[in-house]
């Protein structure tokens, strides 16, 4: 996959924690170094971590499905963008504390990284390796990750719906893009 592709997907990917990151931030008020790279490694850990879990479940079933794994990576992007679009436009409120404890960062590393870990799967079917994919979706979130626990404590949570929304977005297009090159339309 090329790496402005990765790039991307890495930058939609992080979306979901970069809002927690901002909600993160609110909650501390004037975070301080510590802590956003606390809030980084863990968010950036788990996004690198599990597309590599997602890959090697991919590879292993996907001598079952290589006619048709095209339609596996778009429609698992396009599940994700689309979940991601509804709960950027999701009227509830989700009640954030400063804690960053154990239980509560492993909570939400995990509930920021599932959708990685079909990421994983549908870099599977395009093939090639997984190594420098999950480095860069684990860099790019612990950067964004940590400014957002900055800049939660100075602007509030005005910018996560947005956030999620553009992540969204992306990685439907990035689903329609693998589709695309597939059917030989571009």
């Amino acid at each position: 996959m090329e790496l402005l592709a990765v790039f991307l997907i890495a930058v939609g990917l992080a979306m979901d924690a970069f809002a927690v990151s901002l909600c993160k931030g609110l909650a501390m008020g004037k975070p301080d170094i510590r802590q956003m790279l606390i809030v980084g490694v863990w968010f950036g850990g788990f996004q690198a971590l599990m597309p590599v879990i997602g890959y090697y479940l991919g590879i292993s079933f996907y001598s079952y499905i290589t006619d048709f794994d095209h339609w596996i990576a778009a429609g698992l992007l396009w599940l994700i963008g689309l979940n991601m679009i509804r709960e950027s436009m999701s009227s509830e409120e989700e009640q954030m504390d400063a804690s960053l404890g154990f239980r509560t960062m492993l909570v939400l590393a995990v509930a920021t990284s599932i959708d990685a870990l079909a990421v994983g799967i549908s870099l599977a079917m395009e093939g090639g390796g997984i190594a420098a994919s999950a480095v860069m979706i684990g860099v790019v979130t612990f950067a964004i990750s940590a400014a957002g626990v900055r800049l939660g404590g100075m602007f509030g949570d005005r910018y996560g719906r947005r956030a999620e929304l553009v992540g969204g977005l992306i990685l439907v297009v990035i689903g329609v893009k693998i589709l695309a090159e597939h059917m030989g339309w571009f």
